[in-house]
């Protein structure tokens, strides 16, 4: 019989035949080879089980904090940003006031790709679940970190002034990473290993850990955060889902706004936790209240009062308000407006009529004062090649009255700024030296990203803060928010900034 054949032996053929089958399929020969390739599997298994890092994850049953987390004695906070980056910064500002309200190590994250993680609605009651988008987003840094793409949002954003606090410490997310999940740093930053496991214990999706883990599943749909406002705990709040809602989707919640410090702090079990992992921390005024964190005013904690003042506007690095301040001082060099205009993403495509008309009203009126031509710095979504039939390729012809200015990805001054940025390396910096300063010195030539980071939209927003002519924005855009902050704070008020 032929069994690699297309003929096949009678079946009442097949007991006369049996032995003989039998005798040629399972001959010495094969046998012996079984055997060797048995032996042989037993032998990689038990050599890489060797080799292999000692983690508390190696198996889908351990849950149990690694023992480098419990030695250090810290108690650590750790959140899920998510959205673009004007949100992951306004969640940061949060997290280091949850920080340092429950006096916990704040772990910084890296700057997520826009959108790479989404939240939904809080206003509709429809949003991800706190474990899932903490799940999401252990996933998104480590593709951040295996593609070389990481960029830490202290490498963006200068918290070198929350040093003066005491209580406020910061740990490096891949510094982090590597005490959390017990393995090596070169398997951190290559993700060589499988990390899921260790990230699913994090996200809490199979339930807290005594003395390792309380994840925070309280999100906007229920609690509102607040702090020693003279409010009775776990009262409603103002804002709750009408009956439309409730009917049209099945919608039950209740919204109760708690104290953090009474529900998190001491005297509770998260307080026992090694880590706190909260979910989303965005929070927005809404219907006179706010989605999730209400902590504006604080009575009898001057220490939390002043750290409230401090975060309410972080500025970039130096690196890129010098780059950003040297566009302005070799390119433009004089008086100039901003225009900051977003016209693709979301419910700003369907309103550019609105957004042109404001900025037609003001060149107009800048027109009236013999300035011509004006300067305008332009920062848009839109290509140029887009540009046909918009009031934007009208500004671009009519050279008499106009000179516009656009800064690009790959033009040199970005990119020498972004050398910079990443050389300097300010997120493993703002690591607590209590954590070594060598292993830090090795994080850093270990898990340095491969790929210049896009800085364009911060230098973009530096250049549009010192606009002396004004600076006009997308109603409603939050990079607008950004740049009116800074305008604010005076930040090239040696540039003799006008009012917008």
């Amino acid at each position: 019989m032929n069994i690699f054949g297309s003929s096949r032996s009678p079946i009442n053929g097949w007991n006369s035949k049996k032995s003989n089958f039998l005798h040629r399929r399972f001959s010495l020969p094969v046998l012996a080879l079984l055997f060797f390739c048995s032996f042989f599997l037993l032998y990689l298994f038990s050599s890489y089980s060797s080799f292999m890092p000692s983690t508390a994850f190696s198996t889908s049953n351990s849950r149990q904090c690694s023992s480098r987390i419990l030695d250090l004695g810290e108690r650590f906070l750790f959140y899920a940003p998510h959205s673009g980056f004007s949100n992951q910064l306004s969640e940061f500002k949060n997290a280091i006031l949850m920080a340092g309200i429950l006096n916990r190590t704040l772990v910084v994250p890296p700057i997520l790709d826009h959108h790479a993680v989404a939240l939904g609605s809080c206003p509709k009651f429809r949003v991800t679940d706190p474990g899932e988008i903490r799940f999401s987003v252990w996933e998104h840094m480590l593709e951040l970190l295996r593609n070389g793409r990481y960029v830490s949002m202290a490498d963006i954003v200068d918290i070198s002034s929350l040093a003066s606090y005491s209580s406020i410490k910061a740990i490096d997310f891949r510094t982090f990473a590597y005490l959390w999940c017990g393995v090596d740093l070169e398997s951190v930053c290559s993700n060589e290993y499988n990390l899921k496991q260790c990230g699913r214990l994090l996200a809490g999706l199979d339930g807290n850990v005594d003395k390792c883990l309380h994840a925070v599943d309280e999100d906007c749909r229920t609690t509102v955060w607040t702090y020693k406002n003279g409010e009775v705990d776990v009262a409603l709040d103002v804002f709750q889902p009408n009956e439309q809602l409730k009917k049209k989707k099945n919608v039950s919640y209740v919204r109760r706004r708690r104290d953090v410090y009474r529900a998190l702090g001491p005297d509770s079990k998260a307080e026992l936790a090694a880590v706190l992992s909260f979910g989303s921390l965005f929070t927005a005024p809404y219907k006179g209240s706010e989605l999730y964190i209400d902590i504006h005013e604080v009575s009898g904690d001057q220490r939390i009062s002043s750290l409230i003042k401090s975060i309410e506007y972080l500025p970039f690095v130096p690196e890129i308000l010098s780059a950003g301040k040297e566009y302005i001082d070799k390119i433009i060099k004089a008086p100039f407006l901003c225009a900051q205009l977003r016209l693709l993403d979301g419910q700003f495509k369907n309103h550019w009529n609105a957004t042109f008309l404001a900025l037609e009203q003001k060149l107009d009126s800048i027109l009236q004062d013999g300035n011509e031509p004006v300067h305008v710095f332009v920062m848009t979504d839109l290509p140029e090649s887009n540009w046909t039939g918009s009031y934007l390729r009208h500004l671009a012809r009519d050279s008499n009255h106009f000179k516009l200015f656009l800064l690009k990805e790959h033009d040199e001054l970005v990119q020498r700024a972004s050398k910079k940025v990443m050389a300097v390396g300010h997120g493993l910096r703002s690591t607590s030296s209590a954590f070594g300063p060598s292993r830090i010195h090795d994080m850093k030539n270990k898990c340095t990203s491969e790929r210049l980071p896009d800085i364009l939209l911060y230098i973009e927003e530096t250049v549009c803060s010192c606009a002396s002519l004004g600076f006009v924005g997308t109603a409603g855009s939050t990079i607008a928010e950004s740049i009116e902050l800074m305008r604010k704070y005076g930040l090239c008020s040696d540039q003799n900034s006008t009012p917008s």
